[in-house]
């Protein structure tokens, strides 16, 4: 007897599926379908995307399509608040900071380049170098070149010296023109990447910096904490938020000379590589088609928060015209409609002539400029517009 149930133990643990010994009748099939995803949430923005872009790229598509399913390129944002920026490690890599160099090659054939620009246009300021923020350092491996950046190393007071990020997202800082005392508002302002950038200018009276979500605004606080010296996040230089982004018209109005608004989108190339909380899972279908909507009054709060001469920076990392494009012309109109507010939109043709050997442009947009990710500058998207709102 003893023997007999020493092989019966054996002969269970040796046996995984204790279903043969089930008699048939009382088996109880397996409810795959309620266990396993048929359409997985990228693969669902994958189809949405070869529907929408493929008619709106045409041509561009489908290389667009092979980049955005490629891991993406990053740059070094340079923290001049360390001591330790790795400048010199990342420049023996072989990384270049796009933004001085660009204008390092553009300014010896400025005169000579407008000249150029008379015969052929007349309005020759479309293409000239615009003005951008200064102090604002991004390192970038050459075109074609898929290394990647090696962490960053903290100085003797434990800050960072470099921040890892899509390299087009530093243009929508770079546009807003940051000068000495400017009052400054980003109004969806998580993970904190376009924020830090802001401060390395080192110009700013006051930064406030808002998200809706409190857990992304945590976040927040930590980047700001890991790379910003402590004497820099007083409340008197920045204040940190956590309010709803559409009210800020009725929070604070007239108030920022510049206003980045930098809207939560589809964030095109995330819904491509990870379904967890992925906008295009079935369960967030309304919070997706609600989306423009959201954007429009976002963009409407920032131009409002805005005071008479201040400017707007209006950016997503998606490709969508409804996201771009028109949340633009429709918050431009109800600008005017319901606050009687008239705005300029700011030509920034000159940031693509600029940029256009580090970046992948989108040709002939009515309104603002694009970033396209392409396989030998795998960066983007990012679409950014920019606002004046007239006195």
């Amino acid at each position: 007897m003893a023997v007999f149930l020493r092989n019966s133990r054996l002969l269970l643990r040796k046996t995984t599926d204790l279903r043969v010994y089930t008699p048939r009748r009382n088996r109880v099939k397996e409810k795959w379908a309620a266990t396993r995803v048929k359409h997985p949430p990228t693969r669902l923005a994958l189809q949405h995307f070869d529907a929408t872009y493929g008619a709106q790229l045409g041509e561009l598509w489908p290389s667009v399509r092979v980049a955005l399913l490629t891991e993406k390129k990053y740059g070094a944002l340079v923290n001049n608040f360390s001591f330790e920026s790795g400048t010199t490690d990342l420049q023996a890599q072989r990384c270049r900071d796009f933004i001085s160099d660009s204008y390092g090659r553009a300014e010896p054939s400025e005169v000579g380049a407008q000249e150029q620009t008379r015969e052929a246009d007349s309005n020759d300021q479309q293409v000239s170098p615009p003005p951008l923020s200064p102090n604002i350092k991004c390192f970038v491996f050459p075109r074609g070149d898929v290394t990647r950046f090696k962490p960053a190393r903290p100085d003797k007071y434990g800050l960072l010296g470099y921040y890892l990020m899509d390299a087009a997202s530093v243009l929508p800082c770079l546009a807003l023109d940051i000068q000495q005392g400017h009052t400054v508002l980003d109004l969806c302002a998580a993970p904190g990447g376009k924020s830090l950038a802001l401060l390395q200018t080192q110009l700013i009276r006051v930064l406030c910096v808002n998200d809706t979500s409190v857990s992304r605004t945590s976040r927040l606080k930590k980047v700001l904490h890991s790379y910003v010296p402590k004497e820099f996040l007083t409340d008197e230089q920045l204040r940190v938020t956590s309010c709803d982004g559409t009210k800020w018209g009725e929070i604070e109005r007239n108030t920022f000379d510049r206003v980045l608004v930098d809207v939560p989108c589809t964030t095109d190339r995330l819904s491509l590589m990870e379904d967890d909380n992925n906008i295009f899972s079935r369960s967030r279908i309304g919070e997706r088609r609600r989306l423009p909507q959201l954007q429009v009054e976002l963009l409407l709060a920032g131009i409002q928060a805005a005071c008479p001469g201040g400017e707007i920076v209006y950016s997503t990392c998606s490709l969508s015209l409804n996201q771009n494009l028109s949340v633009v012309e429709q918050a431009v109109y109800l600008a005017q409609e319901n606050f009687g507010i008239q705005l300029q939109v700011v030509n920034l043709r000159g940031l693509t002539k600029l940029f256009g050997d580090t970046f992948c442009f989108a040709p002939d947009l009515r309104l603002g400029e694009m970033v396209v990710p392409h396989l030998a500058a795998n960066f983007g998207p990012i679409y950014l517009c920019k606002l004046r709102r007239l006195t």
